[in-house]
Formats: structure tokens, sequence, C-alpha cells
């Protein structure tokens, strides 16, 4: 079963950046469409984020313009870059392939002062 593996969360002051990071391994990884997603507490699991194998990317109104998505084929790895972070980002985010429905365990993001 493929398991992603996601990185990179934590504890950042409202402004800040982060970047997380998912590597997948198992599968062929320059051929599958990768998602990111994030669940607040009390709410329902979202897509924030996503980049075909092609490239295109796609983003929730709520992080268009903020966050970044993108892929390194040879690391078998997918990142979302984080910018301008404010306190209502914090969830903790998950990594998604759909080819194979596997999620990641999910990383923390909290932005506080």
């Amino acid at each position: 079963q493929v398991q992603p593996v996601e990185s990179g969360g934590g504890l950042v002051q409202p402004g800040g950046s982060l970047r997380l990071s998912c590597s997948a391994s198992g599968i062929n990884f320059s051929r599958n469409d990768m998602g990111w997603y994030r669940q607040a507490p009390g709410k329902l699991r979202e897509s924030v984020a996503a980049i075909t194998s092609g490239g295109t990317t796609y983003y929730s109104d709520s992080v268009k313009g903020r966050f970044t998505i993108s892929r390194d084929n040879a690391k078998n790895t997918v990142y979302q870059q984080m910018n301008s972070l404010r306190s209502e980002v914090t969830a903790v985010y998950y990594c998604y392939i759909p080819g194979s429905r596997s999620w990641g365990q999910g990383t923390q993001v909290t932005v506080s002062s």
C-alpha cells in the first residue's frame, strides 16, 4: 500500500512561511497527480492545492496567491510553499494521491503569536 509521508509542519508566527513536503514511494510518481488537503479542528477536510502529472496547478480560493504547490519527480516529492500565513490556516495538512486513494498521516501547521 502506498503511504505518502508529509513533513515540514510546525508553529509559525502570523505573516511567516512554511514549506511542506510529501514524499511517496512505491508508485510511478511522475505519472500521478498529487494534492494537499487540510482539516481544521471541528471542520471537514478540504482541498487546498493540487498538481497534475503534467504540472498544472490548482488552488482553493482561500490560498491563491499565498500557497504554491510544486513537484520534483526526481525526488518523488511534492511541496507546498505557504507564505503570509494567518491563524485561519491552522490545521493538519494531508498529502493525497488520487490514483491510489492514499493519504499521508498529516502534519500539523499552527499559526500563532
